[in-house]
């Protein structure tokens, strides 16, 4: 896929981070910089994601093998971007996603051990292509905290404390290997902080 005109910024985090929080207040400065912004999920975003995301999260599918899971994801995240997330950025909007590929690497990869490269090989040549987000924000939380703060309602949140903990450490280890795009902040800190240090970044992105 081409280099969009538009802007891809992604944010990531294990359970109770405060994504969702934190997107929001991103989504809203930004509209207040003038620019377009659309806010996606994933798994999710389109009416085929959406119900794909119902299978995924549904905490009665005990016996999905991690495969399934993984190609599950996979799928989702194609449609979105070829319906949604490419579209946009060629019109010239600000997308930002909550999750995207490195949420795969950090769950499926390091979580459900399955090879990154696979991982890595068949995002690239059958998903997302060259697509790359210009800015990932990682809100870092230790397991025990996010959990208690989140609760374990779907099938993902209620795995071992052992698998979330070995999220953390991939995506610790995914942010360490490129520093320039990943912006890694304590999600422990007060709402208001956090917000801040992501906008100290996404000016930096933006030039504003």
């Amino acid at each position: 896929m081409k280099r969009a005109k538009g802007y891809f910024i992604v944010f990531e985090g294990g359970e109770g981070s405060g994504k969702s929080t934190q997107i929001e207040r991103a989504a809203r400065y930004l509209k207040q910089k003038g620019f377009q912004v659309l806010v996606l999920r994933e798994p999710g975003g389109t009416r085929i994601s959406e119900a794909i995301r119902n299978l995924i999260l549904n905490r009665s599918f005990r016996e999905m093998t991690p495969e399934t899971e993984l190609l599950l994801y996979l799928a989702s995240r194609a449609q979105v971007i070829r319906e949604k997330i490419v579209p946009a950025l060629r019109q010239g909007k600000v997308v930002i996603c909550d999750r995207f590929e490195d949420s795969t690497l950090a769950y499926q990869g390091f979580g459900r051990n399955i090879s990154l490269r696979v991982i890595e090989t068949v995002s690239r040549r059958l998903v997302r292509g060259s697509l790359i987000p210009d800015l990932t924000v990682l809100l870092d939380i230790s397991p025990r905290h996010g959990i208690q703060r989140g609760g374990r309602i779907d099938r993902m949140e209620r795995q071992s404390l052992s698998f979330h903990q070995r999220v953390r450490r991939g995506y610790l280890v995914l942010a360490r290997r490129q520093p320039k795009r990943y912006a890694v902040i304590d999600a422990r800190q007060d709402q208001n902080t956090v917000a801040r240090k992501i906008k100290e970044r996404l000016n930096r992105v933006f030039g504003v």
